[in-house]
C-alpha cells in the first residue's frame, strides 16, 4: 500500500496551456507534461509564460522522469527551461520526442541536453513506487498519447489533449481496448482534458474536413492561403492531401513551419507524393495562382499577425491581391475573436476574399461533452480532477460527472498549486506548493516582474519625459541643461510652452537641492518626477514614465576669462 499519492498542478488549471501536473507517489515524482502559453497583448514584449518550477527545483533529487504526450507547446513548450533546473530523462513518443529535442536546439540551453527516450502505446516503465504506462489517443498531431501512472491504489490516468474520432487511422486512432482494460483494472483518479467541454455535439470527422477543403479549393479563382496553427499536423495533412487532389501545389511560409513538416515527414507521419509538390516560396510568382496553395501559420504558430501584414503589404514574401481567398482552416480562441474580425476586414480592403472552416461545421482537436462522459464511463474513475481548461470549463467537466452519478465529494477542481492528497483510503486537497508563472522575455527567464510591465503599459499609453542635466555639487551650480526630451507623449514642437515651464520647474528644483545641506540624489530625482509629473497631469491628463538623468561633472574649471 502506497502511503501517499499527491497530484499537484503547476499549470493547466483554470487557465488554458501550460500543461504541467506533479504526481508523486510516496518519494517519487513524476511529471505530466511541460507545456507554456504564447501571452494576450496586456503582456506587453512577453514572449512566452512558464509554470513556476520552484517546487520541482526543490525537490529534483526526486524527479524519476518527465512524461510527454504530445508535441505541441502546451505540452512540450516549457521543456527546455525546466531542464536548465531539473535535468530528469525525457519520455516520448518518437514524434514528440524529436519536436522536443528541436525545441530544445532553438532554445539554445547552457547545457546540452540528450536525456531522451522513444516510448509507445505498449510501453511500461517500472520505477521502484510506481509504474509508468501509456495509450493511444486521437488528437490533430500524431503519436499523442495518454499517460498511466501505476500505483498499488490504483490508476492515475492523464489523457492529454484528446477527442474521439472513429474515423482515425493509424498514428492518430485511439486504443479504445487499452482504455476498457484500464478502467477493469480500476483508476483511481482521471485527469481529463476540459477545453472543448463547452460543447454539446460531436467533432467533425477528418474525413469530411478534407472533403471540404477539396470543395474549397476547386472553387477558389485565385492564390488560396490557408492559414492554421502551426503545430496542427494533422491539418496540414488534410491540406496537403486536398492539394494534392485539386492539382495545386504547396508552399510553405516561414522557417518554424518547415521544420516541423520536414521532421514529420522523415518520420513518415505526413504522407506525400513527393517533396516536388512542395514548392519554394521563391517560384510562387511563377506558378499559376489557380495552382497555388499557401500554408501560412506565422511566427509562433498564430497566423493572424501574418494575415495582417499580407493585407498591409508587410509580408516578406506575400501581399494580398484581388482574387485570392483566405481561409481560415482553424478554430479561434474566444480572446481572439475581436482580432480575427479586424483582421477579416483588412483582408477584404485589400481586395482578397475570406472563407473559414468554421462557416458550416464545428472543428476542434479537444474532447466534446459526449467524448468526456464516454471517457468516463470507460475507466470508471474513483476520483474526477479536470485539468486543461479555464475555470468555467472544469465546473462544466465536473457537472458531467454529477451526472453520470458522482458525488461532489468526489470532483476536486484545484488551483494551481494545490496539493490533491489521496492518504487513508480517501482524497481531498491537503496544501499547496510554490506556483504561478514565469515570463519569458528575449533570453530573460523570470527577471521581468510587475513593475516592469506596468512601466510598458505606462510607456505604450503615455510615453516617456525625459530630463537630462549637469551639476556641480561643490560650485552648487546647474552647469547643463536642462535639456528635455519626450517620446510618445506630445509633439515638442507644438508644446513649446509646457516644456520651458517644465525646462524652470526643473531648475528651481535643482537649485533648491544644491543649495542643501543633506544633498541626496535618490530625494532629487523622485522630487523632480513627483512635481513634474503631478505639473504635467494637470496640464495634459497623461501620466508618462518620468525619466531624470542627473550627471555630476566629475571636475569643473570656470572660464576666468
Amino acid at each position: 500500500m502506497s502511503k501517499s499519492i499527491k497530484i499537484i498542478p503547476l499549470g493547466g488549471v483554470r487557465e488554458e496551456g501550460k500543461n504541467l501536473y506533479v504526481v508523486e507517489v510516496d518519494e517519487a515524482i513524476f511529471v505530466l507534461d511541460c507545456g507554456l502559453v504564447y501571452p494576450e497583448g496586456e503582456l506587453l514584449g512577453i514572449d512566452a509564460v512558464i509554470p513556476d518550477f520552484t517546487y520541482l527545483e526543490e525537490n529534483k533529487d526526486r524527479v524519476e522522469g518527465i512524461f510527454l504526450s504530445h508535441g505541441h507547446d502546451d505540452a512540450i513548450g516549457a521543456l527546455p527551461y525546466l531542464l536548465e533546473a531539473v535535468p530528469a530523462p525525457v519520455f516520448g513518443t518518437e514524434l514528440t520526442i524529436e519536436l522536443a529535442k528541436l525545441a530544445c536546439n532553438k532554445q539554445q540551453t547552457e547545457h546540452k541536453f540528450d536525456d531522451f527516450y522513444v516510448i509507445d502505446g505498449d510501453t511500461e516503465i517500472e520505477f521502484d513506487d510506481a509504474t509508468v504506462s501509456f495509450f493511444k489517443t486521437t488528437h490533430t498531431i500524431p503519436d499523442s498519447v495518454g499517460i498511466v501512472v501505476h500505483t498499488k491504489e490504483g490508476a492515475i490516468v492523464y489523457t492529454g489533449d484528446f477527442k474521439f474520432d472513429p474515423s482515425a487511422q493509424g498514428s492518430y486512432k485511439t486504443d479504445y481496448k487499452r482504455l476498457t482494460e484500464l478502467g477493469e483494472k480500476g483508476v483511481l483518479a482521471l485527469m481529463a482534458d476540459s477545453s472543448n467541454v463547452e460543447y454539446p455535439m460531436l467533432n467533425l470527422t477528418d474525413r469530411k474536413i478534407v472533403e471540404e477543403l477539396k470543395e474549397t479549393f476547386l472553387n477558389a479563382p485565385g492564390r488560396v492561403i490557408v492559414a492554421s496553427i502551426g503545430s496542427n499536423i494533422a491539418r496540414i495533412q488534410q491540406v496537403l492531401s486536398a492539394a494534392a487532389e485539386t492539382n495545386r501545389r504547396i508552399f510553405i511560409s516561414g522557417d518554424q513551419l518547415y521544420d516541423i513538416v520536414d521532421i514529420a515527414i522523415k518520420l513518415n507521419k505526413i504522407e506525400i507524393k513527393s517533396r516536388d509538390d512542395l514548392g519554394n516560396m521563391r517560384q510562387l510568382h511563377k506558378t499559376p495562382d489557380d495552382q497555388v496553395v499557401v500554408l501560412e501559420t506565422g511566427d509562433v504558430g498564430e497566423p493572424i499577425k501574418a494575415l495582417q501584414a499580407m493585407a498591409e503589404d508587410r509580408h516578406r514574401e506575400i501581399t494580398l491581391k484581388e482574387g485570392d481567398l483566405v481561409y481560415l482552416a482553424t478554430t479561434p480562441s474566444t480572446a481572439m475573436e475581436t482580432t480575427l474580425a479586424k483582421t477579416k476586414d483588412m483582408i477584404y480592403r485589400a481586395g482578397a476574399s475570406v472563407g473559414s472552416i468554421t462557416d458550416n461545421f464545428r472543428v476542434s482537436g479537444h474532447a466534446t461533452q459526449t467524448d468526456i462522459q464516454l471517457l468516463m464511463d470507460l475507466l470508471r474513475p474513483n476520483y474526477v480532477i479536470p485539468v486543461t481548461g479555464e475555470s468555467r470549463m472544469l465546473f462544466a467537466h465536473g457537472k458531467l460527472a454529477l451526472e453520470l452519478g458522482y458525488q461532489e465529494d468526489e470532483i476536486f477542481y484545484p488551483k494551481l498549486g494545490d496539493v490533491v492528497e489521496y492518504t487513508k483510503g480517501q482524497m481531498g486537497i491537503t496544501g499547496t506548493v510554490p506556483s504561478g508563472d514565469t515570463l519569458i522575455d528575449g533570453i530573460g527567464v523570470g527577471d521581468i516582474g510587475n513593475v516592469v510591465l506596468r512601466d510598458r503599459r505606462i510607456l505604450s499609453e503615455d510615453g516617456i519625459f525625459v530630463v537630462v542635466a549637469t551639476i556641480s555639487r561643490r560650485l552648487k551650480r546647474v552647469l547643463v541643461g536642462p535639456q528635455i526630451t519626450s517620446r510618445g507623449f506630445v509633439y515638442m514642437k507644438t508644446s513649446i510652452d509646457l516644456i520651458q515651464e517644465c525646462s524652470d520647474m526643473t531648475l528651481n528644483i535643482l537649485d533648491e537641492h544644491l543649495e542643501s545641506d543633506d544633498f541626496d540624489w535618490s530625494d532629487l530625482k523622485n522630487d523632480l518626477r513627483e512635481k513634474l509629473g503631478k505639473y504635467l497631469f494637470k496640464e495634459t491628463k497623461r501620466r508618462p514614465v518620468i525619466l531624470p538623468i542627473i550627471m555630476e561633472a566629475s571636475s569643473y574649471q570656470p572660464d576666468n576669462d
